[in-house]
């Protein structure tokens, strides 16, 4: 296991990786990749959407780097450079890492998600190009539209003084193009916080654009379930949804049969 943190040249982003050895089974295994970006409202990093997903990521064969991204009062379009950059690192180590350059997902969780999306949405129009390109995108209840179903404390983190000005640009339904990668998307019918309809309107733009989409919605559960199990909560806790918890192993098998 390479276990690491590293701190990125350009925009001081902090990665964390996760990375097999392979030393088990072939040598020479090319793994995919995920980059997993914690939720948070963008103002915190939630430490049950980093660490916990990168070793059950592991359990289920894939490689994982945690991306520390900016926070507020960092503003945008920070964050988006920090995935680019991220992501064109993962890319151009995947044969240190050992793992496949063409199959590196990005996943992100609420606000995470955010982040994640709009690196799937906007890689094309960075300097990185192709090297920043998620090949996919998995997306945990994000935080996506910033019209009537907006997160909107996640915006303001955002974008501050530039709320009004912005939100509608960075609404993220509204910006994806034939460009946005395959996504797989699960969320909560009885999400208060990130209402489902955020991603619904996602998977409606990716339908009109003909991108693939694999989208769960689970009816219980309230907002930042992660894993959904005893790593994340204490057993008694009521967010705890023992059927929420299949969406990872769901994810990851999607995510390797693209």
């Amino acid at each position: 296991m390479l276990h690491t943190h590293i701190t990125l040249p350009r925009t001081n982003v902090e990665l964390i990786t996760y990375l097999m050895d392979n030393a088990a089974v072939e040598p020479e295994r090319r793994r995919p990749l995920v980059l997993i970006c914690p939720g948070g409202g963008y103002s915190f990093l939630s430490a049950r959407e980093a660490e916990p997903i990168a070793l059950r990521l592991n359990a289920l064969g894939l490689q994982a780097v945690v991306m520390r991204y900016s926070v507020a009062p960092a503003r945008y379009p920070t964050q988006l450079h920090e995935a680019a950059e991220a992501m064109a690192y993962c890319r151009a180590h995947a044969e240190e890492w050992l793992c496949n350059p063409e199959k590196i997902a990005i996943m992100g969780f609420s606000a995470g998600g955010h982040a994640a999306c709009s690196l799937g949405v906007f890689w094309h129009t960075l300097p990185e190009g192709e090297a920043c390109r998620p090949n996919a995108m998995i997306l945990s209840y994000p935080v996506i539209s910033g019209g009537e179903f907006a997160h909107r404390g996640s915006f303001e983190c955002l974008l501050g003084e530039r709320h009004d000005e912005l939100a509608d640009a960075l609404s993220l339904e509204k910006c994806v193009t034939e460009n946005t990668p395959p996504t797989f998307l699960w969320h909560t019918w009885e999400d208060e916080l990130v209402p489902v309809e955020n991603s619904l309107l996602l998977a409606c733009a990716l339908r009109r654009n003909g991108i693939p989409c694999e989208m769960h919605i689970f009816q219980k559960g309230r907002h930042g379930l992660s894993l959904a199990n005893e790593e994340v909560y204490s057993a008694a806790n009521a967010a705890e949804r023992p059927e929420c918890r299949p969406w990872i192993d769901m994810a990851a098998r999607w995510f390797k049969a693209l």
